[in-house]
């Protein structure tokens, strides 16, 4: 078995997951991984819980459709990502409900919107821009993702939801479940005093386990 049938496999079983849990429902959401010679992602208005692989889209680094149904109308939040983050090997985008409730509000800190609460979306996710509203499929969301040069793994589109990055399809799976999770305790907490993290705790987090 190739490696790009097996990424195909991967892909279908991980979007499946997600479905099943409730992180994205309908057409909603899509997900990408970087081949070889490429980056598979899945198709437009196609239900992350049941993906044929052998249709999943297949596109060229420059973005072209090689093959495959065609791909989600919004491609250009994915290259964006592997353009200026080299060492990313997927993206999940997802309008997971309690992510998308928090880019909805309007007390969310636009340069971290997801404060450190927990180790553990230190370690898997980082700091959190979120990005001003702009239509579903307008091309300049990839724009203001690449203006960020790659100084962020993930990103709250506002009013809409995450797109999360990692250094492969398992490990950005992981990282937006545990945006999406941090993202509800917020809200549950939200009118209760809370213990942050602070800035020392971040800097031995990152010291002794890294940061993506």
């Amino acid at each position: 078995m190739s490696a790009e049938i097996r990424m195909r496999d991967e892909i279908a079983r991980l979007s499946k997951s997600l479905f099943d849990r409730g992180f994205s429902v309908g057409s909603a959401g899509n997900i990408s991984a970087a081949v070889e010679d490429g980056i598979l992602m899945t198709p437009t208005n196609s239900c992350l819980g049941f993906l044929d692989p052998a249709r999943i889209s297949k596109l060229d680094r420059s973005g072209r459709h090689i093959s495959g149904d065609k791909p989600s109308k919004e491609v250009f939040l994915h290259r964006a990502f592997y353009e200026t983050r080299p060492q990313t090997g997927a993206v999940v985008h997802l309008h997971s409900t309690f992510a998308t409730a928090l880019s909805c509000l309007a007390d969310t800190d636009p340069d971290d919107c997801i404060p450190p609460l927990t180790p553990y979306v230190v370690m898997r996710v980082g700091q959190v821009r979120l990005l001003p509203y702009v239509k579903p499929g307008d091309e300049s969301m990839g724009d203001m993702i690449a203006e960020l040069g790659g100084r962020y793994a993930a990103v709250l589109l506002a009013n809409h939801g995450p797109v999360v990055t990692g250094k492969d399809i398992a490990s950005a799976v992981y990282a937006a479940e545990e945006l999406e999770e941090t993202a509800k305790l917020l809200v549950l907490l939200r009118d209760a005093p809370k213990r942050m993290l602070s800035p020392e705790n971040v800097t031995e987090l990152k010291a002794v386990f890294g940061s993506y």
